[in-house]
């Protein structure tokens, strides 16, 4: 089997890799391709994989985009990092959907289901998405997250969130009961997904929620330093460049 995966998260993007080649070593991942463009571009390119791995949300813009520009006639699994949005919709002629974090039983579930309808696959209906997506006025926010840790899944709800961060190249969660869960996303990924009014990116190491502040100070070099609550274990300083965009949302 010849697959891409369509999907801009670097660590979602290899543990999907590495699953499917567990499933079956012979697996072809022939791209992996971060965005809308880019997927366009390898599709007007190269010949048809026997199945497509596709995110909604990419770096440029919603994936259902590329059905619009680009000639793709192979079964899609999307996959999704909401529970609620829009599933109805991409049910519709797509092989399945996968719920992130990817969870490897329902990934050979979807595989299977691949295998046995492989040879019966309509196209998804473009125009069904598109319908669809019109009628949301409002844009849906994330309200709630699956975590894995170790054999277990949780549900964490978005209001139950503190502040995320960045350390060694990882993302971590923190409550507001103080407990420090990894996360499949980057911050860069978080910030689209989260109600603007509710979090903002400080720094490239730090996404915080308005409830989690309780006190701000000047720094040197034009930053300002937070108090956080839970404590941080690294300072939460607000870069300099983002200083006047994060008084404006505190004083929204």
């Amino acid at each position: 089997m010849k697959t891409i995966i369509i999907e801009d998260e670097n660590l979602t993007t290899q543990r999907l890799e590495g699953m499917l080649h567990k499933y079956d070593p012979n697996i072809q991942v022939l791209a992996t391709l971060p965005s809308v463009a880019e997927a366009v571009e390898w599709l007007g390119a190269h010949a048809q994989p026997d199945l497509v791995f596709m995110d909604i949300h990419l770096e440029d813009d919603l994936a259902f985009r590329i059905f619009e520009r680009a000639n793709l006639q192979a079964p899609v699994i999307f996959t999704t990092a909401y529970d609620e949005y829009m599933i109805q919709a991409f049910k519709v002629n797509s092989i399945d959907y996968l719920l992130k974090p990817i969870n490897y039983s329902e990934l050979v579930q979807a595989l299977e289901k691949y295998k046995s309808l492989k040879n019966q696959f309509a196209q998804p209906n473009l125009d069904v998405l598109l319908q669809f997506i019109g009628q949301k006025s409002e844009p849906e926010y994330k309200e709630r997250f699956m975590i894995t840790v170790g054999t277990k899944i949780r549900s964490i709800e978005t209001r139950e969130i503190a502040y995320f961060y960045s350390e060694d190249k990882l993302t971590f969660m923190v409550t507001k009961d103080g407990q420090h869960l990894p996360i499949d996303f980057s911050l860069e990924k978080l910030a689209s997904l989260l109600d603007p009014k509710e979090f903002f990116r400080i720094s490239r190491q730090y996404l915080v929620s308005f409830p989690a502040i309780q006190t701000a100070h000047t720094y040197f070099k034009g930053k300002l330093k937070l108090d956080l609550q839970p404590k941080t274990k690294i300072d939460a300083l607000v870069s300099a460049d983002r200083v006047t965009a994060f008084k404006e949302w505190m004083g929204r």
